[in-house]
């Protein structure tokens, strides 16, 4: 069964005060670090070209190629 806020709030505050009583310190809770990337944006984008955009330099070169090839077989076939 799950806690009522009502019954949240209590056994926090009987927690509190329990602590209290053993001489411990109030409870903190860990902060959500914000992890910054060692490599900012744009070094990915230059390096994403570097790796890519040989391929894409490629394709254009070789996509002329293959559409010459298709259409010479083409012309074989149907002439």
């Amino acid at each position: 069964m799950a806690q009522t806020p009502q019954q949240r709030k209590a056994n926090e505050k009987y927690a509190k005060s329990e602590a209290a009583k053993r001489g411990k310190g109030n409870t903190t809770t860990k902060q959500k670090q914000n992890l910054k990337s060692p490599v900012s944006t744009g070094w990915v984008f230059v390096l994403a070209f570097a790796v890519c955009g040989g391929l894409a330099f490629e394709a254009v070169r070789i996509v002329p190629e293959f559409w010459a090839a298709a259409v010479t077989m083409f012309n074989r076939i149907f002439a």
